[in-house]
């Protein structure tokens, strides 16, 4: 997918209103607790500041709906945002207005704005036009850098692409880059990995990837309701017996795909979801009436490794056990390390998304080696399953009438 993108133009003199993505959690003296966000952000901004370009940040901490909260203002994000980027950034207690469009217009080059949190404006998540041209007269060009907030259709993300020259930033481009890359045109063969409790929660995903992948393997609760289809006791085991049409028809897509379904041969089960409990393995069809499966067997995580020695691109969304609760982490982070050995050797290009997923990686201690780790939750699910995300139209609409 070709988007257009600010890194590849001359920034110089020019005021660019970059929508950002920085939901970071306040700790309790309101300070941005993790600074992971805005470092990432910073980054790819810095040159365009060296270029000369002058930033005005829109961003939208948590879900006001149009409320002024003052739990989420963006002002506690000013002072980290600045260390990050080695730069002034004044703040603005407005999310757009004419107070805000002075403070935009007085900004020289190199310098920033941040914006409070555009999520206070009523008009924010109707789309509504009127807000749309009141941020557009902020600056010259807009960014998207926010594909967590792609999938929704705001007056910072859709209006205001309409009304301005748009642009990816770099950390959407990338986002967009790495999943066309595993997802719309990967290497062959293409491994996908799916986890989590629910199939009714990601049946579109699951339906997506058997049509694209040639091989899927599926854990956690999701295998389990695969099982129960097949016959298989499932004790007090998480699973979902309403979804046995949609295993099939699941099956049937990857049939005709030629997309090989790899479930679970053995699992790692015990009496009780708590940290350290006695565990046993048996076979996936053999599960005690009074157990609950709570991770993948050695046996089905020696089948998944060799599998994923074969790929060559590999898309991760959801864990194959309880990751929190040890032992029943074990098989997730033994999976996690031979992907991210495969993508730091460079047999595959590995991208994992979704915040379960992302936890399983950081507790591997190999999230840095995979090819790409989204930071988003949503946008990321459903560009999986498939759909048309709105403020990716929105930038496409712009390369085509350019």
């Amino acid at each position: 997918m070709a988007l257009p993108s600010i890194t590849d133009m001359d920034v110089a003199g020019k005021r660019l209103v970059v929508r950002a993505d920085l939901d970071v959690p306040p700790s309790e003296g309101g300070a941005a607790r993790d600074a992971s966000r805005i470092i990432r952000f910073a980054e790819g901004m810095k040159p365009l500041l060296e270029a000369g370009a002058a930033l005005v940040i829109l961003a939208h901490p948590g879900r006001p709906d149009g409320q002024r909260l003052e739990a989420l203002s963006t002002e506690r994000l000013a002072a980290p945002l600045a260390r990050a980027l080695g730069a002034r950034v004044r703040f603005c207690h407005q999310p757009a207005g004419n107070g805000t469009e002075a403070m935009a217009e007085a900004l020289k080059p190199g310098e920033a704005l941040l914006c409070e949190n555009i999520g206070f404006e009523p008009g924010e998540e109707k789309n509504d036009p009127a807000l749309a041209a009141r941020l557009a007269r902020l600056g010259d060009l807009y960014v998207n850098d926010a594909f967590a907030c792609a999938h929704r259709k705001l007056a910072s993300t859709v209006g205001l692409a309409q009304r301005l020259p748009a642009f990816a930033g770099p950390l959407l481009a990338a986002e967009i880059a790495a999943l066309t890359a595993t997802l719309d045109a990967p290497a062959r063969p293409a491994a996908g990995i799916v986890g989590g409790a629910r199939l009714s929660a990601k049946a579109a995903l699951v339906k997506n990837l058997a049509r694209r992948m040639d091989m899927l393997i599926i854990g956690g609760g999701i295998a389990n309701s695969f099982l129960f289809a097949d016959g298989a006791p499932m004790g007090r085991s998480l699973h979902e017996p309403d979804q046995v049409e949609n295993v099939r028809e699941i099956r049937a897509i990857a049939a005709r795909s030629g997309c090989e379904i790899l479930l679970p041969t053995d699992v790692v089960v015990a009496r009780e979801l708590r940290p350290h409990a006695r565990k046993q393995i048996c076979a996936a069809d053999a599960c005690p009436e009074d157990a609950l499966i709570l991770d993948a067997g050695p046996a089905s995580l020696r089948r998944f490794q060799t599998a994923l020695a074969e790929a060559h691109a590999i898309l991760w969304q959801g864990p194959i056990g309880a990751i929190e609760t040890p032992p029943f982490d074990h098989s997730t982070k033994l999976l996690a390390a031979c992907t991210a050995e495969l993508a730091r050797e460079g047999c595959a290009v590995a991208v994992a998304g979704g915040r379960d997923t992302a936890l399983a990686l950081d507790l591997a201690s190999v999230t840095q080696d995979f090819t790409h780790v989204s930071s988003a939750e949503d946008a990321f699910l459903e560009w999986l399953e498939g759909k048309s995300l709105p403020a990716i139209g929105a930038l496409m609409r712009t390369t085509k009438a350019a």
